[in-house]
This record gives structure tokens, sequence and C-alpha cells, in this order.
């Protein structure tokens, strides 16, 4: 019976504070608590979770009061912070020693946010292209193998040489070395083109990859809404459904959990005299493109991509 009685104690209008780089600590805690009291917002209890700060309140009309305020306030400091609402377990301290903690309930006797989200499997597709085509030039040039251009297409790449035998000689090597695609050869007008594309059995993985990174993604920014038990879990063949019992905020949900995240390497283009050029003209050099810092300063990349993220295996800072 002891360890069914946290049940009874309900649960309390909470906020939660995370930031999408750091993990909050009690420096972060004591940061926010200042900036809280000074700007004159009013709740109950802030304590540091297990990297986010939650914030107990006495009503949900407090609630959102506040959760507007501390929106507002922490953005003008760091927009990296993230600010959803929740509802915390009121269990008391003694019973939570003992390690009797309330039951998650689901969506049908909580409430809270179910999503059925579709992995844009074609996009997944076009990049691991891109990747390839980058791939080719790069071996092609270490081979010394000379050809006229690399173009990605439908679901295929093809590498374009000036005659039959350098396309019949670049055929072997790269059939040795791309194991893993199907190749294919066509010539028109004095050009002669060897093309690749997926085997079912590498095409198949690529959706697999897509899916699992995107599962991998949303677990994580799940973790920025605090849920307790979240249930992320792939349904057909390009879908995952996100169910997010106990969320108050699904605005907040969708923004965190919609928002479109790809990490690629390119190589610098020129120097910041050519950078403004194309910024001033607002055209870009053959075979770049046109980005802004985050301090708004113009850069010139690449497009060939160097590295992307699902290519990174580990990661850490360090000196």
């Amino acid at each position: 019976m002891l360890y069914a009685t946290p049940n009874l104690y309900g649960e309390d209008p909470a906020i939660q504070i995370s930031h999408r780089v750091n993990l909050m600590d009690e420096e972060q805690l004591t940061y926010v608590n200042d900036l809280l009291k000074r700007e004159g917002v009013e709740y109950r209890s802030i304590d540091l979770e297990t990297g986010f700060i939650l914030i107990r309140l006495d009503s949900e009309e407090q609630q959102l009061k506040a959760a507007t305020q501390i929106q507002e306030i922490l953005s003008k400091a760091d927009k990296r912070y993230g600010v959803a609402l929740n509802l915390a377990p009121a269990t008391p301290e003694w019973l939570s020693d003992l390690n009797a903690l309330p039951m998650y309930l689901g969506l049908d006797l909580r409430g809270g946010v179910h999503f059925l989200m579709e992995v844009d499997i074609e996009a997944a597709i076009e990049k691991s292209l891109e990747r390839l085509s980058g791939e080719l030039r790069t071996f092609l040039r270490g081979e010394k193998i000379r050809y006229k251009s690399v173009q990605i297409g439908k679901q295929k790449v093809s590498v374009r040489f000036s005659s039959e035998a350098a396309r019949n000689e670049a055929r072997l090597i790269l059939e040795d070395e791309y194991r893993d695609y199907l190749f294919n050869d066509s010539n028109n007008d004095k050009n002669w083109f060897v093309e690749m594309s997926f085997s079912a059995t590498a095409l198949l993985a690529e959706k697999k990859s897509a899916i699992e990174q995107n599962i991998s993604t949303l677990r994580n920014r799940v973790n920025e809404l605090g849920v307790a038990e979240p249930v992320i879990q792939r349904q057909g063949d390009d879908r995952v459904v996100v169910q997010l019992p106990g969320v108050q905020d699904t605005v907040r949900a969708k923004e965190i959990l919609g928002a479109t995240a790809t990490l690629e390497f390119r190589l610098v283009h020129g120097s910041y005299t050519d950078w403004s050029a194309a910024a001033a003209s607002g055209r870009a050099p053959i075979g770049t493109k046109l980005y802004q810092r985050s301090d708004a300063s113009p850069v010139l990349l690449k497009r060939g991509v160097i590295v992307t993220g699902d290519q990174i295996v580990n990661a850490a800072s360090g000196i």
C-alpha cells in the first residue's frame, strides 16, 4: 500500500527550462533563479533535475503567466533556452527517498500529445546521392581517371566520360570499389555514362538508416520536454509515432519535434572580399552557395558536402 501512496498526491503545474547545447547545472540554476527574481516572476520552487531546471507553480493560471514571462526573459539572454509547460509529480520527498514513485499513465488516462510523423525517405536518399557524387569526384581524381562531370539524377548518379574506352575502364574500377551499387552504361551525342544506383539491399539499408536517425533525433528532442515515459516507435515503412503523456504545451512540443536538423561539413570558398562581393550582387560563383553566419555576415561555401552527420560516430570537446 505504501508504494501506491504517491498516486494520491497528483501533479503540480510546472515549467521546464532546458538548453539546446548545454545541460543545465548548478551555475545555470543560480543564474536563472537570480534572473527570474530580478524580473519579479512568481513561482513556488525551482530545482535542478537531470539536465534541466524544473519550476513548480500553484495553479495553471500562474503556470501560463509565468511561462510567457520566462520565455521572454530567457530569449533575450540566450535564444537557445527552451521553455515548456509540464506536469511534475507532487510526491513528498520522504516517499521519493523510499523510491516510492507514482505510476506513469498513458495518453488514455493522463492526456498529452500524439504525433504521427512521416520520414522524408526521398530527401534522405537524395542526400546520400549528393554524398556519393562528392566521393566519386575525389575517388576518380585520386585514381587519375579522367571524366567530364558527375551528375545527380533520380535515384542515381551519372559519371560522364569523353570516350567509350575511358568509360569502360572507369566502370571496372568503380565496380570493384562500390560493390553495394548497381551499374548501367548509356551514351548519347559523343558522351558515355556510367550510372550508379542503389541495389535493393542498399536501398533498404538507406531507408532503415533514415528511420533510425530520425528516431534517435526525436528521442534527444523529447528529453528537452522532460517527458517521463514517452513512446517513440516506428510505424510502417516511413512513419514514426511519438506519444508524450502529460505534455500540455502542444505548440512547443510540435516546434521542438518538427524542427529540421541537418549537419553538413563543406569547404569555404574564397575570402571575405569574395563573400562581400557575392552578397552585394546576390550571385554566388558556380559550384558555391552563399550563406549567412550567426552574426549575419556572408560566407561562401562549396556545394560539395565533405561529411554529413550520419557519418560521425562519436564527438567530444577537448583541448
